[in-house]
């Protein structure tokens, strides 16, 4: 039997599509994908064992928690969890996919959903108490809106919210699902920043009102006797408000499982009195100046396009610690002193240089800086290119014959991944330049500004923030007024050694001014 002749570009082309096919294989077995799917099918396994207890059946106390549902119950339980966990999961998918591509954040949120659910299964044992489920579902909102954004939590804790009716023993209940996006939509956008102390109090005492609003128009609703209408009210107000001091008490457990830091935290470390800002200000004074300078147009930049000033501010404030080991080779801390990089061959200034980069993640690690601020050290140069220094290679390779690339002369990265910290990059380089110019006028400085941006833009340094055009040109414009205002011209003073007979003179012109005034 004689074998068919494949035709050879037939068969490049099957060979091609096999490539592909098992590329794309390769790369979803190597994406957070499978482990996602793991947790997703644990989570649904974890909320089943909860919501298939039996709490009604007489049986229940008397055999220690042991009694579950029949078996067709959870089933039809599981298909629904199944349906709830997957939405939420899509959900994540389009709206915060940095939790999918970091597992642990995702075991965090699973987490935080199935202790909840536990809390409002035990809270609910008696029908007489169900309402204390308001409190876990007003804590879900809290949470999710300090950890990520508004939006995420409003949806997020809708999908805790239904599963949460479930986890009370009976499918109650339209009342109690309102009730608890009363308290999750007050929280949701009365919480877009935590400043102070008491920013928790002051939301939970409206979420507390609003709570207790809606469970009393509910009851009036459904005709309940006063009596028991009032008493889930305020069972309902009195768990939200439980749930705003508690979570106060637990705020930075909560930052650190999350990996995030509030406004307050914030705050916190703007303090000039912070241990690693007091030895930045006393090791490297030039250093600090500079910082303190970035902060304050990178934030005023920052609030132009709705992105988090503040948190651009105490950013800049640490973006340059790493130069405290070796201040003096940077030129702000020379103080007019030899620069010590003439002393230098170009690639082993480029290793000093490049080196403040790492030497500043090392210290924010040893001082125990929130992951939040980390990023602005690692990222405030990118991959950009050290131009003095590759300048000064390309000279001497001339005379040496020695090969020099762009790639020997560029910061490791990585790119900034936010607006702020792109903001940051920018602030930075834009004010290190305008200390160049000889002539600060605005004009000069929109100029320099804009290059310095277009500069970076076509580098690709903005490759991996959501940067828009729009708002690089905001940004610019804030730049360029802020640093021309810095860096302001002034009216020269008259010399304090002048000739007498020019002061005389000058006396004399001001006595006959003074008499043709009087005239």
């Amino acid at each position: 039997m004689t074998k068919k002749k494949v035709n050879a570009r037939r068969q490049r082309v099957r060979e091609t599509i096999a490539s592909g096919r098992f590329g794309r294989l390769s790369s979803v077995v190597n994406s957070p994908i499978p482990v996602g799917l793991l947790i997703l099918a644990c989570f649904i396994a974890a909320t089943l064992a909860i919501l298939g207890l039996d709490t009604g059946h007489e049986e229940f106390y008397a055999q220690g928690f042991r009694v579950f549902r029949p078996w067709p119950q959870i089933a039809a339980l599981g298909v629904i969890v199944g349906i709830i966990a997957v939405g939420a999961a899509v959900y994540i998918h389009a709206y915060q996919p940095r939790i999918i591509a970091r597992p642990i954040r995702t075991v965090a949120l699973a987490s935080l959903f199935w202790l909840l659910l536990a809390a409002t299964r035990l809270l609910s044992l008696s029908e007489k108490w169900m309402y204390l489920a308001t409190g876990t579902a007003v804590a879900c909102a809290i949470v999710l809106t300090i950890a990520y954004d508004q939006r995420f939590a409003i949806g997020m804790t809708m999908f805790y919210a239904i599963l949460a009716c479930f986890a009370v023993g009976q499918i109650a209940t339209v009342e109690l699902f309102l009730t608890m996006m009363a308290g999750i939509m007050v929280c949701c956008f009365s919480l877009r920043e935590i400043r102070t102390r008491k920013k928790l109090i002051e939301v939970s005492l409206f979420a507390t009102l609003a709570v207790f609003i809606t469970a009393l128009a509910l009851g009036v609703i459904q005709s309940l006797p006063m009596r028991q209408t009032l008493f889930q009210s305020g069972v309902a107000a009195g768990a939200t408000f439980a749930v705003g001091v508690i979570l106060q008490a637990f705020l930075p457990i909560i930052e650190s499982a999350f990996g995030i830091a509030t406004s307050m935290t914030l705050l916190d470390y703007s303090d000039a009195n912070q241990p690693l800002l007091r030895k930045l200000a006393l090791d490297a004074p030039g250093t600090f100046s500079h910082s303190l300078l970035i902060g304050s147009i990178a934030e005023n930049a920052a609030e132009t396009i709705g992105a988090n000033g503040l948190l651009c501010r105490v950013g800049a404030y640490y973006h340059d610690i790493g130069k405290i080991n070796k201040p003096t080779y940077f030129v702000e801390n020379q103080m007019g002193l030899a620069s010590r990089h003439e002393q230098l061959s170009p690639a082993m200034s480029q290793l000093v240089i490049v080196g403040h980069v790492k030497d500043g993640i090392e210290i924010a690690r040893e001082f125990g800086l929130p992951a939040v601020l980390r990023q602005f050290i690692e990222t405030h140069h990118g991959t950009t290119l050290m131009e003095y220094f590759y300048n000064e290679a390309r000279k001497k390779q001339d005379e040496r014959q020695m090969p020099v690339t762009e790639a020997e002369f560029r910061y490791p990265g990585p790119k900034p991944r936010s607006k702020e910290a792109a903001i940051v990059m920018l602030a930075d380089a834009a004010e290190s330049a305008a200390r160049t110019l000889t002539d600060a006028a605005p004009t000069k400085v929109e100029s320099m500004v804009h290059h310095i941006a277009m500069k970076r833009l076509q580098d690709g340094q903005f490759d991996e923030c959501e940067l828009t055009l729009r708002e690089l040109s905001r940004i610019e414009a804030s730049l360029s007024k802020s640093l021309a205002a810095h860096h302001h011209g002034r009216i020269a003073y008259p010399k304090l050694n002048e000739p007498t007979a020019t002061k005389n003179g000058n006396e004399q012109n001001m006595v006959k001014l003074a008499e043709q005034d009087s005239r």
